[in-house]
């Protein structure tokens, strides 16, 4: 009887050690994945475009067939990646942040000036649809959207990475696979939304019973086009802020914390006497610096990355 009181024992705290690593493991991911808001608000900004034009019926099929390569880059590829640099080569990963940031504030400062009307932009189709099957065209929109998610979900990875307290590549990959299927279906669930909020708001203003349900679908319809232009503002306030900030961090994790030490004391010193609101000036002061200095640089790469990244890129990866 007492040996079977032990194993219980053991048992039971077997069980509470493996409680406590997924609790670890949630904790960590939900950490590593709130740094990549930039890249997945951008992600979720960007990819409707590949559907409009697209018959109804033909959406949400889009949309699962992005999701699936999504996930399946992620943990195939990015995920064994990630894992290899940790363990090899942890000195690459502050120079990979840096490129991610850079990428993140170059988008971010080209759709400033696409909106303000200086030269063309390049991140997304633009709905229209040249003559021929219909069939190619969504393989090769698709492709297209895959392509682009690939560098935003290798950005995701890095920062994810780079996010996760040091420990062991068993609890790395498990958070790391956490964050990759965690961001995949916030992402393209929020797409999936999106896309057929329109149409679930004509349904409802077309076949709802009540007055009440009529006018909420005709809202719904009114209101996609503003909620579509206010994500693609907030995404993009979000590249910059989040781009900048990485590039900050890493620097600093390089040697260089010159700039990041001069901004958290500036951000300290306008939220001094705050008292409640300290935090929140602190950080907002932070990220509004982080977010110009982002701006700052990724206008001064539009004409590198107009230039010469974009056709070595088409040449490479052609669309």
């Amino acid at each position: 009887m007492s040996g079977l009181m032990a194993l219980l024992d053991d048992v039971a705290g077997i069980a509470k050690l493996a409680a406590a690593s997924v609790d670890d493991v949630a904790g960590q991911a939900a950490k590593a994945g709130s740094k990549a808001a930039g890249a997945m608000i951008d992600d979720a900004a960007v990819t409707p475009k590949y559907m409009q034009g697209f018959a109804p019926a033909r959406e949400l099929p889009m949309v699962m067939k992005i999701a699936r390569a999504s996930i399946f880059n992620k943990l195939v590829f990015l995920l064994p990646a990630g894992l290899l640099l940790s363990s090899f080569a942890p000195w690459l990963i502050p120079p990979l942040l840096i490129l991610g940031g850079a990428y993140l504030c170059f988008e971010g400062a080209e759709k400033i000036a696409h909106a303000l009307g200086a030269g063309k932009h390049h991140g997304g189709p633009d709905g229209s649809h040249a003559e021929g099957d219909v069939a190619h065209l969504e393989e090769a929109k698709v492709a297209g959207a895959i392509k682009t998610d690939f560098i935003l979900s290798a950005e995701i990875m890095t920062i994810a990475l780079a996010a996760i307290p040091e420990s062991n590549i068993w609890m790395e990959a498990a958070t790391l696979a956490v964050v990759a299927v965690g961001i995949t279906v916030l992402v393209y669930g929020s797409v999936a939304l999106i896309v057929k909020a329109d149409d679930v708001g004509m349904f409802m203003a077309e076949r709802g019973r009540f007055g009440a349900t009529r006018a909420v679908g005709r809202g719904i319809v009114h209101a996609m086009p503003g909620f579509l232009k206010l994500l693609m503002i907030v995404g993009t306030a979000a590249m910059l802020w989040v781009g900048g900030s990485i590039i900050l961090h890493a620097l600093a994790e390089m040697g260089y914390a010159a700039p990041y030490d001069w901004i958290h004391h500036v951000a300290a010193g306008a939220a001094e006497g705050m008292n409640e609101w300290q935090g929140l000036v602190e950080w907002g002061v932070t990220a509004g610096i982080d977010g110009l200095l982002g701006l700052a640089l990724g206008m001064l790469l539009i004409p590198i990355g107009v230039k010469l990244v974009k056709p070595l890129w088409l040449r490479v990866m052609p669309t």
